[in-house]
C-alpha cells in the first residue's frame, strides 16, 4: 500500500494511502490485520476519511510502517476478512462486553495457579502504561494508581481484586472508545456529500466512471437535477444552478461559459459540462475531514478540567495510603486508598457526557462540533438572529400583483402563470402556485415559449411580443419604456419585495411582488427559547425599518436592527458577547460568517451557505430553525448532568474510602464497589438528556 504521513506524535501516526485504496467493507480487516502487528496497540482505518491511524509503542514505528506498506488489496480484500467488518459500532460494544463476561467467567473456574498465572499476564499492560507515565510522561496520573492497585492487590495474593480492578478498567476503556468512534462516525455520515459515478466528457464521446477516478481536469457532465460533485469551472453549456448551499439563497442563477461552480450545489435547468478544479480534500470534503478528525480537539473547559483535577487528586491517594500504612501498619487498610479514586470516574465520566450528547444532537438534527460549544450553548443568555434565509424560508411567495397600463389582475397573474408553468424553476412555481390558488384557468393561446436562462421569458400573443422575467431583461434587453408613475411603484415595492415584471407589445402589464414568508416555526422557536431562560433575543437585517418592526411583531421580538450591514452586523454582535453571559449568533448565509464567529456559539443550517456551515460551531441538520432550542437544552441539561456525576462521584467514593479505611469493607468489595461506581457514573454519562420524540398517533 502506498501512503504519506499526515500526521505524527510519537507513538500516534496518521497515514494517508491514495485515493480509493480502501473502502467502508475493508475497514475493520485493515484495523485486524494491523493490530496483529508487535507493538501495534490500536488502529482506526476510515474510508471516509481516507486515513489510517495506527497506535504504537515508539520502539516499533519502523516495523508499524513496513506493515502497512506491505498490505495490498488482494489481502485485506479477502472474502474471510470481511467477516471481520462490522455495519454498527453497537454490535461490537455488545459483543466485546458478552466477550468479556464469558473470559471472566472462564478464569474464575480455572485452578488458583493457572488463575494467578494469567492474572500476572494481564497486568503486564497495565504496570506498562503506569511506568510509561511516571518514566516517559513523568506524571503520577491515573494510569500509575490503577497500576498501583493491580500490583498492591496481587501482592496479597489477592487475585479476585486485581482480577476486578482489571475487567472494569478495560470495560470502561470500551465505553470510553465506542462512544468516541460512534459519534464521529455519526457526524461524518451525516454531512458526507454522497456522490458515487459520474459522467465525464473524453473525446467526444460520454463515459461513465467512479467519482474516486476523477481527476483534475476531466470534463464532468451535470444535468438538471444532479449535483455537481467537485469546484470547477463551466467549459461548456448553460443552466440555472441553485448555489443555496454556498450562499443561502433559495433562487437559482445563471451559470454559462467561464463561470464558476461549486461542490454540492445542484442544476435546476439546463446542463453543463464542468471542469474539475478542485477534488476531494480542497472542496467541501475537506470540511467533514476536519470536523471528524478534530472534532475531539474542541473540548469543553469543564472537560479540561475535569482531566486536570482527576490526574492532580491522584497524588494525595499515594500520600493517603502512606499515611494510613505510617499510622496502622496494616497494608490491608493502606491498600484501600488505592483501591478508591475519584479521577477515575472523574476523567472518563465527563467526555463520555459530551461525546454522548453530541451524538444525541446529530439525532435530534444538531451537529455540535465539539464541547466547549456545549458549554457555550449552556451559558447563552441571548440569542441573535439573521432574518432572511434564518427567520424567514428563503423559498419565493408571490404576494402581490400590480395590474397596469389597462390590464386587470387576474388577467396579469393569468397570463403571467401561462408563460412560466413551462418551465419549473422556483419563481415559476410561485407564480403558477398563486394562479392555482386563486383558481385562474388559462387556455394556450400564445405562441411557442422562448426561455432565457435566468433573464426571462418571450413569447407571443395576439400578434403582441409578451414578456415576463427580471429588470435586466425587461428594461434593458429588451427595452421596454416605463412611465415616472411606474418607477414610483417600483421603487417604493423594490424596497420589500423582489420583483417580476410582465410586459405585452412595448407596455409593462403588470408587476408581480415575490417574498419570502416568515417560518412557520419561527414565532414558536422564539417563545421557547425565553421558556428556556434565554433573557435577551435580537432579530438583525438588512431591510428598512417598516419591513423590520413588521416581521418583528409577528415574531414576538421586542428588539431588532434594521439596515445593517454585514461588518455592522460583526461588530454588533462582538460588542453584544463582552455585555452578555454569552451569545448565540444564528445565520445561514455568507455575509452571516463574520457574526458567527463573533459569537459564543454561532449556528448555521445545513441548507445554509458553506462558508457559514464552516464557521459555526452548531449546525442544524434539518431546514428549519425547530432544532436550536434542543440545542440549547442539550447544552444545558449535559452540564446539570456533569454536574450531578461530580457530586455522585465524590459522595460514593468518599463514602467507600471512609468505609475501607475503618475496616468496615475489604479491599476486594471496596475495589468492586468503586468501579462498579465508576461504570455506573459513565452508564449515566451515556444517558439521553432530551426526551424521545413521541409517535404520533393515528
Amino acid at each position: 500500500m502506498e501512503f504519506s504521513i499526515v500526521h505524527e506524535l510519537p507513538g500516534r501516526i496518521r497515514l494517508r494511502p491514495a485515493k480509493g485504496a480502501f473502502n467502508k467493507k475493508n475497514e475493520a480487516a485493515i484495523e485486524t490485520l494491523l493490530e496483529a502487528q508487535r507493538g501495534v496497540k490500536k488502529v482506526k482505518a476510515s474510508a471516509l476519511t481516507g486515513s489510517i491511524l495506527i497506535y504504537f509503542d515508539e520502539p516499533y514505528r519502523g516495523r508499524v510502517l513496513s506493515a502497512a506498506a506491505l498490505l495490498t488489496k488482494d489481502i485485506y480484500d479477502d472474502s474471510e476478512l470481511y467477516a471481520l467488518s462490522r455495519d454498527s459500532a453497537v454490535p461490537s460494544l455488545m459483543g466485546s462486553i458478552a466477550l468479556m463476561a464469558a473470559r471472566s467467567v472462564l478464569r474464575m473456574m480455572l485452578p488458583f495457579p493457572l488463575r494467578r498465572a494469567v492474572s500476572v499476564m494481564r497486568s503486564l499492560c497495565f504496570v506498562r502504561r503506569g511506568l510509561h507515565s511516571i518514566f516517559v510522561r513523568r506524571k503520577i496520573d491515573v494510569a500509575v494508581l490503577d497500576a498501583s492497585a493491580i500490583v498492591s492487590a496481587m501482592a496479597r495474593n489477592d487475585f479476585t481484586s486485581a482480577g476486578v480492578v482489571m475487567t472494569l478498567i478495560r470495560l470502561g476503556d470500551l465505553l470510553g472508545s465506542w462512544t468516541e468512534q460512534k459519534s464521529k462516525e455519526d457526524l461524518a455520515k451525516t454531512l458526507a456529500l454522497r456522490t458515487e459515478r459520474v459522467w465525464l466528457k473524453r473525446g467526444g464521446e460520454e463515459i461513465e466512471v467512479p467519482f474516486a477516478e476523477v481527476v483534475k481536469g476531466d470534463l464532468i457532465i451535470v444535468r438538471a437535477g444532479s449535483v455537481i460533485p467537485v469546484d470547477g469551472r463551466v467549459a461548456e453549456g448553460e443552466a440555472v444552478v441553485n448555489q443555496s448551499s454556498m450562499t443561502g439563497e433559495a433562487l437559482g442563477i445563471a451559470r454559462r461559459t467561464g463561470h464558476s461552480v461549486y461542490a454540492g450545489t445542484v442544476v435546476e435547468e439546463g446542463m453543463i459540462v464542468v471542469e474539475a478544479i478542485e477534488i476531494g480534500n480542497a472542496t467541501r470534503i475537506s470540511r467533514i475531514i476536519k470536523v471528524v478528525e478534530e472534532s475531539e480537539e474542541r473540548k469543553a473547559s469543564i472537560q479540561g478540567r475535569s482531566e486536570h483535577l482527576a490526574d492532580s487528586i491522584v497524588p494525595f491517594n499515594f500520600m493517603l495510603a502512606g499515611l494510613i500504612y505510617l499510622a496502622t501498619r496494616d497494608p490491608l487498610r493502606a491498600s484501600s486508598a488505592l483501591m478508591v479514586d475519584y479521577s477515575c470516574a472523574i476523567k472518563l465520566a465527563t467526555p463520555l457526557a459530551i461525546l454522548a450528547s453530541m451524538r444525541e444532537g446529530v439525532k435530534h438534527g444538531i451537529l455540535i462540533k465539539g464541547g466547549k460549544y456545549l458549554e457555550a450553548l449552556a451559558a447563552a443568555d441571548t440569542v441573535v438572529f439573521d432574518k432572511t434565509g434564518t427567520l424567514t424560508v428563503a423559498e419565493p411567495k408571490v404576494v402581490k400583483v400590480i395590474p397596469l397600463n389597462g390590464y386587470r389582475r387576474d388577467e396579469a397573474l393569468k397570463l403571467a402563470a401561462c408563460l412560466e408553468e413551462h418551465f419549473p424553476h422556483s419563481i415559476a412555481k410561485a407564480v403558477v402556485c398563486k394562479a392555482e390558488e386563486e383558481e385562474l384557468r388559462h387556455a394556450e393561446e400564445h405562441a411557442e415559449v422562448e426561455y432565457a436562462v435566468a433573464h426571462g421569458i418571450a413569447s407571443s400573443l395576439s400578434g403582441k411580443r409578451v414578456i415576463i422575467g427580471s429588470a435586466h431583461f425587461v428594461f434593458e434587453d429588451e427595452g421596454i419604456e416605463i412611465s415616472e408613475k411606474e418607477k414610483k411603484i417600483i421603487d417604493e415595492e423594490s424596497g420589500h419585495y423582489s420583483l417580476l415584471y410582465l410586459a405585452v407589445g412595448n407596455r409593462l402589464a403588470g408587476i408581480i411582488c415575490i417574498a419570502d414568508p416568515l417560518r412557520a416555526e419561527a414565532a414558536p422557536v422564539v417563545a421557547e427559547l425565553r421558556r428556556e431562560g434565554i433573557k435577551r433575543i435580537v432579530m438583525l437585517t438588512g431591510d428598512c425599518k417598516k419591513a423590520a418592526e413588521n416581521a418583528a411583531s409577528k415574531l414576538g421580538i421586542t428588539e431588532f436592527r434594521h439596515e445593517m450591514l454585514p461588518v455592522e452586523k460583526s461588530q454588533y454582535v462582538e460588542a453584544l458577547a463582552g455585555q452578555q453571559k454569552g451569545v448565540i449568533m444564528v445565520g445561514d448565509g455568507v455575509n452571516d460568517s463574520p457574526a458567527l464567529s463573533a459569537a459564543s456559539a454561532g449556528v448555521s443550517m445545513r441548507s445554509g451557505a458553506d462558508i457559514a456551515q464552516e464557521v459555526a460551531d452548531v449546525v442544524l441538520l434539518e431546514n428549519n430553525i425547530s432544532p436550536l432550542t434542543d440545542a440549547v437544552r442539550i447544552g444545558r441539561r449535559t452540564m446539570s448532568k456533569i454536574n450531578r456525576n461530580y457530586c455522585f462521584i465524590v459522595c460514593a467514593n468518599s463514602l467507600l474510602l471512609a468505609l475501607g479505611l475503618g475496616g468496615y469493607i475489604s479491599p476486594a468489595l471496596s475495589a468492586l464497589l468503586h468501579n462498579l461506581s465508576t461504570v455506573g457514573a459513565s452508564a449515566y454519562s451515556l444517558s439521553p438528556v432530551l426526551e424521545r420524540k413521541r409517535t404520533q398517533k393515528n
